[in-house]
């Protein structure tokens, strides 16, 4: 299934908008890290296409 992802970084408050792709209840999008090396802290907002 296609989702539209919004991932926005709780350390600096940078906003990613990605098209991915949900299987077995993960989304893949492909989005390692924020631009300050945040790799843990998201806050993720989908919505199916």
């Amino acid at each position: 299934m296609r989702v539209k992802v919004m991932i926005r970084c709780k350390r600096c408050g940078e906003r990613f908008v990605l098209r991915g792709r949900k299987e077995h209840g993960t989304i893949e999008t492909g989005f390692k890290q924020c631009l300050c090396d945040n790799r843990d802290h998201f806050e993720i907002e989908e919505t199916v296409l």
